[in-house]
């Protein structure tokens, strides 16, 4: 089984698993981020309630990586989807301060990236990945999805999947760099931007993309 190491965060940044008083937070940011096609809070309540241990029947695994509050960062590396920049102090909830309350380089405790994986070998998905654009740039990304990754080998997966939407380059581009490749696309999943014009803004749908990544050599 070919997997990657578990994932080397910079200095101050912190992988834990998601727990509940993470929810509000977790949920104020899936809103601001992905404003089309957020997950309602029941959704991530749901999930977190099937992340326990495998051997009492745990099929899902939730990770939040948390540091301090962000500075200046060069154009994003990495979005979940395309989505606006979102200023991270103003999203209210536990471990996220207020605006005012913290400046750069506070507030260590902030959630800064979440995602979930649901396993149930032989094939693993990934449930969510994001990241707020404040902290694009500093591998948090890339660390989730190898957690991800290295997660579905422990439990014993054969295949990890995801799903991105067809106008999210960017994010297409990481997952191929980690292995994923296209093998199939579920035309009309994801709901268009009214907010944008053209293919996939409007009253269009737009396609997902279903990429796999083999973990078994």
């Amino acid at each position: 089984m070919l997997l990657p190491p578990d994932p080397v965060l910079p200095a101050s940044f912190t992988m834990r698993p998601m727990e509940w008083a993470d929810l509000p937070t977790v949920h104020a940011l899936e809103e601001h981020l992905f404003p089309v096609d957020a997950w309602p809070l029941s959704f991530f309540e749901e999930e977190l309630a099937q992340a326990v241990p495998e051997h009492d029947g745990g099929t899902r695994a939730y990770r939040v990586i948390t540091g301090p509050v962000p500075g200046p960062v060069p154009p994003p590396a990495f979005s979940g989807q395309e989505s606006p920049v979102i200023p991270a102090l103003k999203v209210q909830g536990s471990g996220a301060p207020a605006e005012g309350e913290a400046g750069a380089g506070e507030g260590a405790g902030v959630v800064l990236g979440y995602c979930g994986l649901m396993c149930v070998p032989p094939l693993a998905d990934v449930q969510t990945i994001a990241v707020v654009p404040e902290a694009e740039g500093r591998g948090l990304g890339t660390a989730m999805l190898q957690w991800m990754v290295a997660e579905s080998g422990r439990r014993r997966a054969r295949d990890l999947l995801l799903e991105v939407r067809q106008d999210n380059p960017r994010a297409q581009a990481l997952y191929a760099r980690h292995g994923f490749e296209h093998i199939h696309t579920r035309a009309g999943y994801y709901p268009g931007d009214p907010a944008v014009p053209g293919p996939g803004g409007g009253s269009g749908r737009v396609d997902a993309l279903i990429m796999r990544r083999r973990l078994v050599g």
